[in-house]
């Protein structure tokens, strides 16, 4: 089948929203590395701005390498990557865990890159007042992740969880000051938290040291801007919905790594009023053939039909995804019977 051309089949509703997730891929439009818009304001700006005129998606979420912009404000630092690399903390700032338990907050206006960030949502949100623009925020155990480095992250949420779980509180409450600057600009935001997701803690280690600070911090969160606020985490995450769900979340996501049928029927079941975004994997997305792009698409409707607060999302896009591939979806939901 060529690209572009109608599909029709009957039996399954199309009616689910489509949204697109672009950080990364936002500096496609730009013609410069993921680096280079990563650090620069009118780069940053113009990427997310011919991304959403491409695609509409429902969220802007402003940025480029989400996970590191509250590591960086602590001190840490982001590593040049090669070519089209995704920027990466390699060397972690924190040299023991007893020095993360009294690590001061840092000051959203003055440390690292996130007035910037905030700003140029700023300027998104002027340009298009009828977009959902957020600013990402991470969650305390990715934060943890970048600040201590997996190994010795792990090695203490193993024989040192009840210190592990008070660092990840302080860093949850650190949040804070940049939750109220972000409502203060005038913008929204979501959380995100992939790291924490199974198998990288089981869910006893969620549940125990993980899920107090995770609510501390969506609680913060929420009262900052007036509204639940989305939880958004990658990976296997149907061990743990109940104790996503449980954090007053309004919006949770539901990954290709998961049991996706499971999850969607469990949430939706005890928690109609949450939005569940169901994930096409983002391999398939950026792919050439069009035929494996519309079994996906077909498995998402099939999962989803019937269930109001369900949309279809793609994971974050690749770089290298052919924007005409989120127009033969679009094109296909659209054409659909």
């Amino acid at each position: 089948m060529e690209w572009g051309m109608r599909r029709v089949r009957g039996g399954l509703s199309m009616k689910i929203p489509f949204t697109p997730v672009v950080y990364e891929h936002a500096a496609r439009f730009t013609g410069h590395t993921p680096w280079e818009v990563s650090r620069d304001p009118d780069l940053l700006f113009a990427g997310h701005r011919a991304a959403y005129l491409e695609y509409r998606h429902q969220t802007i979420a402003v940025g480029i390498d989400i996970y590191n912009l509250e590591a960086e404000a602590y001190g840490a630092t982001i590593q040049v990557p090669g070519a089209n690399g995704i920027p990466a903390i390699h060397q972690p700032l924190l040299s023991s865990l007893e020095e993360g338990l009294t690590l001061p907050p840092f000051d959203p206006a003055r440390d690292g890159r996130i007035a910037m960030v905030i700003g140029v949502g700023q300027r998104l949100k002027r340009e298009f007042p009828e977009a959902d623009v957020r600013i990402p925020v991470a969650g305390p155990f990715s934060i943890a992740f970048n600040l201590r480095g997996i190994n010795h992250l792990c090695e203490e949420v193993a024989l040192a969880p009840e210190a592990t779980a008070a660092f990840l509180w302080r860093l949850a409450e650190n949040q804070a000051g940049f939750c109220r600057a972000v409502a203060q600009a005038g913008l929204d935001l979501a959380f995100f938290e992939s790291a924490a997701s199974p198998p990288m803690l089981s869910p006893r280690q969620f549940h125990e040291i993980e899920l107090p600070a995770l609510r501390r911090i969506l609680e913060i969160a929420s009262e900052c801007v007036g509204h639940p606020v989305p939880c958004i985490m990658g990976g296997n995450t149907y061990p743990i919905l109940d104790d996503l769900l449980s954090t007053g979340t309004g919006y949770v996501v539901c990954n290709v790594e998961t049991n996706q049928r499971a999850f969607v029927e469990s949430a939706s079941r005890t928690h109609p009023s949450v939005k569940i975004r169901v994930n096409l994997d983002p391999g398939v997305v950026a792919c050439q053939e069009p035929e494996r792009i519309y079994r996906a698409v077909d498995t998402i409707l099939g999962i989803t039909a019937g269930r109001p607060n369900c949309l279809m999302g793609t994971g974050a896009l690749p770089l290298e995804t052919p924007p005409v591939n989120i127009r033969l979806i679009r094109e296909y939901l659209a054409n659909g019977t």
